[in-house]
């Protein structure tokens, strides 16, 4: 017989978004102690922003890795099954498992689904033969081992046509490579090439400034509105479709870095709270379902307009807190997100380009300096800093 239990409220995802919301709750009123459960199949929790630098050789993997149990915040019930069927209009959801959670409100933080097998013969050739991604804890090790080991050639880096995690990430380790190919005195004999399925290097032009020159600096072949479509390993070609001609284009790589395509998961994308793209169809200020009022969306499952980044999660998780709290004293949500997001873009080993942005690409910078100039201090803060802040601050519910 199918389990069947009630929480006030149920939060689908123990990622950074699902973690964050359930502590702030508990801080906000020790009432909800033993009424918030978190639903989330996984026995490990990670860290992914420091992955660049893992795929870099500027860090470890493991320190990147937790036990998830040690980050569920003490007074909430963790089950760790995997949400299958959500039926908001009678308030529960039912999971791969069987069990059925009945709530009075909902979160979804159920986080991005990567479809590595959206690009023909990746998935069969990711850490093999230098194909590579940061993009998972399994194989981001191998980005550092190609990167080490090029002799010279063809060095391609990719970014999908979809939204992904950060969307600055697909050429942070682009940079790092080329200071690396220089250090080990390769880059003279190699060609870089970044083929984003992107109109340009970065949405914030005071940015994008920037980065263009660090492209000009680095002799760095771009090609824009290419979208990787498959990967030939036998014979290591790529190919690319022209997003504006639908031509197609071979490039021969000696390395390549793919950023995998990402959609909303599956059992979001085939319920009543997704939207038509498939993502949970929030107000982009409250965060609150636009046609289930007991219901939040928060970070990267979200249609929210803005990257989808943890610092965006950050500032996303006390208005999803704050809104909850008032829908439970019977108040309207009143607390706002204004679309802040940052990526911390890392130009080179020491250097770093501190993004922060809203939702109308306007710089909303957090230091009394121009955070779009690269500076060694921006990337200690990511390397240094940041991990401790996302582990004992905001996974705290403190920042």
């Amino acid at each position: 017989m199918a389990k069947e239990m009630h929480y006030t409220v149920a939060i689908v995802g123990a990622g950074s978004a699902g973690v964050s919301v359930a502590a702030r709750l508990i801080r906000e009123t020790g009432k909800l102690r033993g009424q918030i459960v978190i639903i989330d199949p996984a026995t490990k929790h990670y860290y992914q922003p420091l992955w660049t630098l893992v795929g870099g050789g500027a860090a470890k993997k493991e320190a990147t890795e937790r036990d998830q149990a040690s980050v569920i915040p003490d007074g909430v019930d963790w089950l760790q099954e995997s949400v299958e069927l959500f039926q908001p209009e009678e308030k529960w959801l039912q999971t791969h498992e069987g069990t059925r959670v009945s709530y009075d409100y909902l979160v979804v933080a159920a986080g991005i689904q990567i479809d590595w097998d959206r690009i023909k013969g990746l998935k069969e050739s990711i850490g093999k033969n230098g194909v590579c991604s940061n993009y998972s804890y399994q194989y981001v090790d191998s980005t550092w081992e190609f990167i080490r080991s090029f002799t010279g050639g063809h060095a391609i880096f990719t970014q999908p046509n979809t939204p992904v995690k950060c969307g600055g990430a697909p050429q942070k380790i682009m940079y790092l490579a080329d200071d690396y190919f220089r250090k080990s005195g390769v880059r003279s004999k190699s060609q870089v090439t970044f083929c984003s399925a992107n109109a340009n290097i970065f949405a914030v032009k005071k940015y994008a400034d920037t980065l263009e020159k660090v492209i000009v600096r680095k002799q760095i072949d771009t090609r824009y509105r290419r979208n990787l479509i498959e990967i030939k390993p036998e014979t290591k070609e790529a190919v690319f479709q022209h997003l504006d001609t639908n031509e197609l284009e071979t490039l021969k790589y000696d390395m390549i870095h793919v950023t995998p395509p990402m959609q909303a998961p599956d059992f979001i994308a085939k319920s009543a709270l997704a939207d038509a793209g498939g993502w949970v169809d929030v107000d982009k200020f409250t965060l609150q379902h636009k046609r289930y009022d007991n219901v939040f969306g928060i970070g990267d499952c979200s249609n929210l307009p803005t990257s989808k980044t943890g610092a965006a999660i950050r500032k996303q998780a006390p208005t999803v807190a704050l809104n909850l709290l008032s829908l439970m004293k019977g108040e309207p949500p009143t607390a706002e997100y204004d679309g802040y997001t940052s990526c911390p873009l890392v130009t080179g080993y020491n250097k770093l380009v501190l993004a922060e942005f809203d939702y109308n690409l306007m710089p909303q910078e957090s230091f009394p300096f121009d955070q779009s100039q690269e500076r060694m201090s921006m990337y200690l803060l990511k390397k240094e800093a940041l991990p401790i802040m996302y582990w004992d601050g905001m996974l705290k519910g403190l920042m």
